[in-house]
């Protein structure tokens, strides 16, 4: 079986609490795939100088965020690690090795909603924001062999990402132009599966600036990208915005 790869926006934690498209979408992503025999997740809030892999046999869930309900804070996701995998993908990677690491936010939000047994194994890989989009594309390119085994490369972040631009206080706020253009930009270079494009979004891209002012949440499409093989093409799962400005956008990669 060869598993898709895919990305996902996660959104804000509090998404997970929250009656959304985006929520209900995350919700339907375990009965939109295959059943994969495990999860490596590739989450915007890692992020290290070089790669990395979490070997936690039993990852904590890890609240990586501040101020919000307390419901939040006591939610737990208690799918087992995957070591062995761990070990082999950083193999395959050259990447370190975390032997304590659990799941933040961009992991176990839609590993929750999606998986909500909890029984995938499970476990993540950084991104390197110094090193930009063609080197996670290539990063993701070293795990292709393992869609052939049913592993899922779940990239997580966010399509657009302009915490400043947020528009916290007004309900269903319509999402700004420059939001919009980035967004349909990225929709036709992940289904038209350009690479060119996609690794040098940051001078193609309408309004990228605006769009992502730090590259890590965007990164986990890369690697999700790179994942899928050569030649690989996109298609939308999920579009739309939450807090006005912030894409919710998903793709599935083939």
């Amino acid at each position: 079986m060869s598993m898709p790869t895919v990305f996902v926006s996660h959104g804000a934690p509090t998404l997970i609490l929250q009656d959304t498209p985006a929520r209900a979408f995350l919700a339907s992503l375990g009965g939109l795939l295959p059943r994969p025999s495990a999860i490596v997740a590739v989450s915007a809030h890692w992020d290290t100088d070089v790669p990395a892999v979490s070997l936690a046999r039993k990852p904590d869930t890890i609240h990586d965020f501040y101020g919000f309900p307390d419901a939040l804070y006591r939610l737990r996701y208690a799918a087992p690690g995957a070591p062995d995998l761990a070990e082999r993908v950083a193999k395959l990677t050259g990447a370190a090795h975390d032997p304590h690491r659990g799941l933040d936010h961009g992991a176990w939000v839609p590993a929750m909603l999606g998986w909500p047994e909890a029984d995938i194994p499970i476990f993540q890989l950084s991104v390197q924001p110094d090193l930009g989009a063609a080197h996670h594309i290539a990063l993701g390119r070293k795990l292709g062999i393992l869609r052939e085994e049913g592993v899922l490369v779940l990239g997580s972040g966010s399509a657009t990402h302009n915490l400043r631009a947020l528009v916290r206080d007004v309900a269903n706020a319509e999402p700004e132009p420059w939001a919009r253009e980035f967004d349909d930009w990225l929709a036709e270079a992940v289904e038209s599966g350009d690479e060119a494009a996609l690794a040098d979004y940051r001078a193609q891209a309408p309004n990228a600036r605006d769009a992502h002012p730090t590259d890590e949440h965007l990164l986990p499409l890369h690697v999700a990208y790179g994942a899928a093989g050569e030649g690989a093409r996109g298609r939308a799962l999920h579009r739309g915005f939450t807090l006005g400005n912030l894409s919710m956008a998903s793709y599935a990669f083939t």
